[in-house]
């Protein structure tokens, strides 16, 4: 068998894409660690769990996947609740990951199919295909070719010279392409492009884009087809650029908001709750207004303030959990 070498053509609209995701992390770049705090990334991985798993029919809501996460009681299919606790798993191991080991792939694949998939974490005996209803819509490379497909193309996004945005894009059409587990290929094909983006900047192991794929979904399906029809993954890799300039330009014009608020001062109130939670993280709203001399809805609405400026999180239930705190607190208070 020849070495996998993916077919593609670099075309403007990639290159104009590239130019303008380099732009917009320039500019991320320079407050990257003041705005991209442990809340903010709890957020937006909450958003990139819920979207990858509903592009795959997954019912539960942003709300219920909170929860879950939270280790909250939720009603809903067990099936999809278990998928939403795999999904945290593998994406709180992903980042760890070596992005050219077929160990780590394989490892990332049993965590997020795990008792969902009968062959969770190693590739089928058997071929694979894709259909709508009985008609096969792709039918992957016969399964006793897929180790050494999926190898040679984890050799070829890391010895590549092209930019890693490109080169990522390019991966996961043709992992799509290769098809190589019997289920889960689609959130492995995600996931997978998120570490390889990783890689190259931190923001995007915290970007949602699977939230902009979601709203997408038609056309990433029908981006995927085109691609294999005509032969070309340039086709699938100009949209998921549009897809990553988005969500990195939603990024860089929400953290100028961020930042602002991050510099603003704290009023007096929001340093006394502030004081109030890192002196007992596991204090009650109600604790906290007898001790601060205010009701408890108006420490809800500090907190709630405290939260979404990204300095202060909740971790647990209501009842069982804890605050954790990120801000700094005045010395004079």
């Amino acid at each position: 068998m020849k070495d996998y070498s993916p077919v593609y053509k670099i075309t403007p609209k990639i290159t104009n894409l590239v130019y303008q995701i380099a732009q917009d992390l320039e500019r991320i770049n320079i407050i990257r660690e003041q705005v991209l705090t442990p809340h903010l990334r709890r957020e937006n991985r909450i958003k990139t769990i819920r979207s990858s798993l509903y592009i795959e029919a997954n019912t539960l809501s942003l709300e219920q996947v909170a929860d879950v996460i939270d280790g909250k009681t939720v009603i809903g299919p067990e099936s999809e609740i278990l998928e939403v606790k795999n999904a945290i798993k593998a994406y709180d191991k992903l980042l760890g990951c070596d992005p050219y080991d077929v160990k780590d792939l394989l490892a990332e694949h049993e965590l997020m199919t795990k008792d969902t998939v009968k062959e969770h974490g190693r590739f089928p005996n058997s071929g694979v295909g894709v259909y709508a209803g009985n008609v096969p819509i792709h039918v992957a490379p016969p399964a006793e070719q897929v180790p050494i497909l999926i190898e040679q193309l984890l050799k070829w996004v890391k010895d590549a010279e092209l930019p890693q945005v490109i080169k990522s894009c390019i991966f996961h059409y043709e992992f799509e392409f290769i098809h190589p587990f019997a289920d889960g290929n689609g959130r492995m094909g995600r996931m997978w492009q998120t570490l390889l983006l990783y890689q190259e900047n931190p923001v995007f192991g915290w970007l949602p884009v699977e939230t902009v794929i979601a709203k997408r979904q038609e056309k990433y399906y029908s981006a995927i087809q085109q691609s294999t029809k005509e032969s070309d993954s340039a086709i699938f890799a100009e949209f998921m650029l549009t897809a990553l300039a988005e969500a990195v330009a939603e990024f860089k014009n929400n953290q100028g908001v961020i930042g602002k608020s991050l510099e603003a001062p704290l009023s007096s109130t929001e340093q006394i709750v502030l004081k109030a939670i890192v002196s007992n993280p596991y204090t009650t709203y109600q604790e906290i207004a007898e001790k601060i001399g205010k009701t408890p809805k108006t420490v809800q609405r500090t907190l709630a303030s405290l939260k979404d400026r990204g300095l202060v999180s909740r971790v647990g239930s209501d009842k069982t959990g804890h605050w954790v705190s990120y801000g700094k607190l005045n010395k004079n208070i």
